[in-house]
């Protein structure tokens, strides 16, 4: 099998899945057999497309084949009116040659939407939601969504099991809700996207670092959530989040592929109209007067973005912001980074202090950020024996891969 077909198979998983599970869910009314459906085309597609050649449109090949699939296990497993009246339906969109992906935009944008309300149910515990959306929306595997949550790929496995049963027990609908339930689910939904993202942009498996099609793909979620619920101010700051941290992409890794930290960034290659519109995103956000974490965390991407270099950030108002995200939750992440911008402001061991803290060091003791940013401050305060152990536990944890490599590398800077 030649590596073109393999990218191009790839590529319509990576960038089309959500679009294409999204019709096809649609249609069939069956959020499993449309997943199945969708596998079993990508499988074909590894099959045929090395001696077919790959199709001018492959996610529409996908799509279609899919349906083919569909009506072939319809015929063999259903019974009655329901199955006749379904097979008539895909046999007539099938028959017309019909991707299903060069629908008008709003028919397309329902359709994701629709299936992201109907993963984030307020039946399905938050959890599955949780893993249900990155595997049907996100396309991400059960290992990668395993990772993401720090769980054994058996467990991940479970819980998306559980998910499709509550959805089929219960005949849980994919609409999107009434005005008055779909304020109440928009706060899991816009979780649900920031894990896609972050999955994009600190990828959790494989050697690549970024995985561009997952912060494009979360990057337009959340456009399709403001669209939806325009006036909501966090759905918006979501949106600028995103926008003010994936224009650094281009500056993020060297030309070998190794991680380039913040400060040391060329920011004459941050992407300055992506910036713009995250900008005016967290302007829309912030005029509607009702602040929230998600817009202070892109408040803090703002003041790194708007800082013409490393030495012009300011720290106080990044540590200011960091304390007013602490109000709204205290979680050990967020404690960790508020600890970061106070030894950015304040010195390495005001920051230490913190991090040393007796119910923080345990909570994050499996997380090799911490270790990292541990080794870094006592490297800064004049303890390189500390910095070193430090960062040997946060290389443990990192595993393989670009990070590891630079804490590789910024643990020998303090042996030598």
């Amino acid at each position: 099998m030649s590596e073109r077909v393999e990218a191009a198979v790839a590529d319509v998983v990576r960038r089309e899945w959500s679009r294409v599970v999204a019709t096809l869910r649609r249609d069939l009314g069956d959020l499993d057999l449309a997943e199945d459906a969708a596998q079993e085309a990508a499988e074909a597609a590894l099959a045929r497309w090395p001696t077919d050649g790959i199709p001018d449109r492959p996610a529409a090949w996908v799509t279609t084949v899919a349906r083919r699939r569909a009506i072939d296990r319809l015929r063999r497993d259903r019974t009655g009116r329901d199955k006749a009246e379904l097979l008539s339906r895909l046999e007539e969109r099938t028959g017309a040659g019909d991707g299903g992906l060069d629908e008008d935009d709003t028919v397309v944008r329902d359709d994701q939407l629709r299936l992201i309300f109907g993963c984030c149910h307020p039946a399905i515990r938050v959890e599955d939601q949780m893993a249900l959306t990155l595997r049907s929306v996100a396309g991400l595997t059960t290992s990668e969504i395993a990772r993401a949550f720090l769980v054994p790929e058996p467990t991940m496995a479970q819980r998306l099991v559980r998910a499709k049963r509550k959805i089929a027990a219960a005949g849980i609908p994919f609409v999107i809700p009434p005005d008055h339930e779909l304020l109440k689910r928009l706060a899991v939904v816009r979780g649900v996207i920031y894990l896609v993202f972050n999955e994009g942009y600190d990828a959790s498996v494989g050697e690549d670092l970024i995985r561009h099609e997952l912060c494009d793909e979360a990057i337009r979620l959340a456009g399709l959530l403001v669209e939806l619920v325009p006036d909501d101010a966090e759905s918006l700051g979501l949106l600028a989040l995103c926008l003010l941290t994936h224009a650094r992409r281009a500056a993020r890794l060297d030309d070998a592929g190794e991680i380039v930290l913040l400060e040391d960034q060329d920011r004459r290659r941050w992407d300055r109209d992506m910036i713009d519109r995250g900008l005016q995103a967290l302007d829309r956000a912030r005029r509607l007067g009702r602040p929230g974490p998600v817009q202070i965390q892109a408040a803090i991407a703002a003041a790194h973005s708007t800082a013409p270099d490393a030495g012009s950030t300011d720290w106080g108002e990044i540590e200011r912001l960091y304390e007013e995200l602490l109000r709204h939750g205290a979680t050990p992440v967020v404690r960790l980074n508020h600890a970061v911008a106070v030894a950015a402001a304040r010195g390495p061991g005001a920051g230490l202090l913190l991090l040393d803290a007796a119910d923080l060091r345990p909570a994050l003791d499996g997380y090799s950020y911490y270790h990292a940013a541990r080794a870094d401050l006592l490297a800064r305060a004049g303890d390189p024996v500390g910095a070193g152990e430090a960062y040997d536990r946060a290389v443990e944890l990192a595993g393989a891969g670009p990070e590891a490599r630079l804490l590789e590398r910024k643990r020998a800077a303090i042996a030598t």
